[in-house]
């Protein structure tokens, strides 16, 4: 069954790099991705669509500016969407425009400077495999002001933030979210995540105040080992920046060799595995 995102709900992760080839090098080597570009042959640049156990995960592409990483959230109409965005003290940087027949996206800013992506999906409704290691488990955005965020993207998206219990941090979450997983590609959720804190299941990110880093939209990535996995991360040529320990998760902040950061994130439940 492809797996489909409702309006709000973070979808599609890509990362645009110097040297796209190297990138796919890269976290081929650390994560098991395939690729295969979407650009047809003779057409002009590259868009490698990465691939696990045969199901899109994420993409490389090329990119003029600082590496970075980069999340989409699902629209049901880009061009509704992204008109809103000024009104809401945000700026559309680009588009809305057509990226092939794969769907219709615009690059925006949030008021407090974080970059993010619509994506309105045709042909690539988004990421077919996610939470499973090698794949993308959330994007969280980094905010100085949460209150000023959420006045942004709660009449955009509909989300609500929400103070999770068991040390599980501030979510974000899409009203309705599990239900539509459960009624497609998702049936035994609520069973699985009987031990979770309540609402986990409509949870579609993450939310960090943080006052010492410009605000961005942050990708962390499921790994079955963290200290494996940032070893290896080394041996290829990235940076490990730091470590920690949560009641949930080790996580590992990484530098890529190109200087794209991202999180890679062991899950450690305290009641076992859901």
């Amino acid at each position: 069954m492809i797996r489909t995102y409702p309006h709000g709900v973070t979808c599609w992760i890509d990362t645009e790099q110097p040297d796209p080839a190297a990138a796919a090098a890269f976290y081929g080597a650390l994560l098991g991705w395939e690729f295969t570009d979407a650009v047809p042959p003779g057409a002009p640049g590259s868009y490698l669509v990465a691939t696990l156990d045969g199901r899109d995960v994420a993409a490389v592409a090329p990119g003029d500016g600082p590496p970075a990483w980069n999340t989409y959230v699902a629209v049901d109409d880009a061009d509704a969407t992204a008109a809103a965005v000024p009104g809401l003290g945000g700026t559309v940087l680009s588009g809305p425009e057509d990226a092939g027949p794969g769907g219709r996206t615009a690059t925006c800013l949030d008021p407090q400077g974080a970059a993010f992506r619509l994506w309105q999906a045709r042909r690539r409704p988004g990421a077919q495999l996610t939470n499973v290691p090698g794949t993308w488990n959330f994007s969280d955005l980094h905010t100085p002001d949460r209150a000023a965020a959420m006045a942004f993207y709660r009449p955009l998206f509909g989300w609500r933030d929400v103070d999770m219990a068991q040390d599980a941090g501030t979510m974000l979450q899409v009203p309705g979210y599990g239900d539509h997983l459960a009624a497609t590609v998702d049936p035994g959720i609520r069973e699985r995540q009987a031990s979770a804190p309540p609402g986990f299941a409509d949870v579609i990110g993450g939310l960090l105040v943080t006052a010492d880093e410009p605000p961005h939209w942050h990708v962390v990535v499921t790994v079955a080992d963290r200290d494996a996995c940032a070893a290896t991360a080394e041996r290829l040529g990235a940076t490990v920046l730091r470590t920690a320990e949560g009641t949930w998760t080790r996580t590992a902040l990484l530098r890529d060799p190109q200087g794209a950061e991202l999180t890679v994130s062991q899950f450690t439940p305290p009641d076992g595995d859901w």
